[in-house]
């Protein structure tokens, strides 16, 4: 089974939504046969690398509120970060352009690390202050997630994974996805939204047991096709070459 999640290393609720699937799947029985995979959606592919202005100004611009109310919905959502284990700190936050960001995930999705260098990601953006757009603070990144700098530097300065991350983005648009996080499970269900970790559950165990259930059909057809007319076929051994 495979849950696709569309989302940015800026987005809090990306972080959020990522903590209730990873409690969700705790509790799913099938949890090891669930293929994870995080695709790329920057909320502002715009945004400069160096930004002199800090996340509460941010939202006043983007918004039109006050500073002080900027800063209450901020602290809104440390405290719903600090329920799932998320420890938000804003006032330190280095804004910055996060494709770069997106195709070290890329990478690391291919290499088989997406998941820990995503949760690596969040951690150096919400909590730890660094800045994700800087190229140094990738490579330690990649480092510490056991990845080849040189690796890396190359694919930061190459095409490849920028490709990647445009596609992801087209894909999104194509499926009408136009805020994060967004899960997609099996290509059929989709939950928006930092959801309750219940709400992941129920949606995994609805496509677990669908899945089961159309591959239980499609062994009965293969056996009523291969024992029709109460005579089972026994197929050909294949010639030798």
């Amino acid at each position: 089974m495979k849950v696709q999640i569309w989302s940015d290393i800026a987005c809090p609720f990306c972080y959020i939504g990522k903590k209730q699937l990873e409690t969700a799947l705790e509790q799913f029985p099938h949890k090891e046969q669930v293929e994870v995979e995080f695709k790329s959606f920057e909320l502002d592919p715009n945004a400069p690398v160096a930004v002199d202005y800090d996340v509460h100004d941010m939202l006043v611009k983007k918004y039109g509120m006050s500073r002080s109310r900027a800063i209450a919905m901020n602290e809104q959502v440390k405290q719903a970060g600090k329920e799932k284990g998320i420890d938000f700190q804003f006032d330190p936050l280095v804004l910055t352009n996060t494709f770069d960001a997106h195709q070290l995930a890329q990478y690391a999705g291919k290499m088989g690390k997406g998941d820990l260098v995503m949760g690596e990601l969040f951690q150096a953006y919400f909590t730890d202050g660094k800045h994700v757009g800087d190229r140094q603070t990738l490579l330690d990144i990649a480092e510490k997630a056991g990845l080849d700098q040189n690796e890396v530097q190359k694919v930061l300065d190459g095409q490849e994974f920028a490709d990647d991350v445009r596609e992801d983005e087209k894909e999104a648009r194509q499926l009408g996805i136009s805020a994060v996080p967004f899960f997609l499970i099996n290509d059929k269900y989709s939950v928006a939204g930092a959801q309750p970790a219940d709400t992941f559950l129920r949606a995994l165990e609805t496509a677990w047991t669908e899945e089961a259930a159309q591959t239980e059909k499609a062994a009965d057809a293969s056996f009523e096709e291969a024992c029709a007319d109460g005579v089972c076929a026994v197929p050909s051994p294949k010639e030798e070459v």
